[in-house]
């Protein structure tokens, strides 16, 4: 861990004064994770693409007042910027269609399991989530991914807290019929 935190320092400190091998280092090292990131939030490749180099403008212009706090610090600060674009890529774009629901029109919370996702790789969930509506995609990935409360959630999107619930509600509801579909198949192999 030493080793990792002096690398990531060093690499930081190099980013600082502007050294372009580091940056590109920098780039090699996290893009893959940071396009996972992005790609839970955005479908389309070329909007992923958009959103990343943004991404990587704004992760350069402001890593003189970044603030590192040990070991991965670093990887979680570029991911919060990647999200904070991907959501302002996704209001921007108009895509975000959730419409906020009465309170007598929340989802019949009888069957509240969580989606299991145990016996299910862990690229065929993302497929899944992927595939999610763009409005229970973006909700789903700011609650479980982020860890945010439905009253976060509804003041990032410009909803109501409830139908940050709904929306989370129906994601995992899509979610466990596409891994029973899913393990249904594998059955019949």
């Amino acid at each position: 861990m030493i080793r990792e935190e002096n690398r990531e320092q060093a690499l930081l400190q190099q980013i600082v004064r502007g050294n372009t091998i580091a940056m590109k280092e920098f780039y090699d090292m996290y893009s893959g994770y940071l396009t996972a990131v992005c790609s839970r939030y955005i479908s389309n490749q070329e909007d992923v693409k958009d959103v990343l180099q943004e991404s990587f403008i704004k992760i350069f212009k402001a890593v003189d007042r970044f603030e590192y706090k040990g070991a991965g610090s670093l990887k979680a600060w570029s991911s919060r910027i990647v999200v904070n674009e991907a959501l302002k890529h996704i209001r921007e774009s108009n895509k975000l269609n959730i419409t906020n629901l009465p309170s007598w029109d929340l989802p019949d919370m009888a069957d509240d399991r969580a989606p299991d996702f145990n016996d299910v790789p862990t690229s065929v969930i993302l497929e899944m989530i992927r595939k999610l509506p763009l409005g229970y995609r973006t909700v789903f990935n700011l609650y479980v991914f982020e860890e945010k409360s439905h009253k976060e959630i509804a003041s990032i999107l410009d909803i109501a807290e409830n139908t940050s619930a709904s929306q989370l509600h129906r994601a995992k509801g899509l979610l466990m019929r596409e891994i029973d579909l899913y393990r249904l198949k594998k059955m019949a192999l």
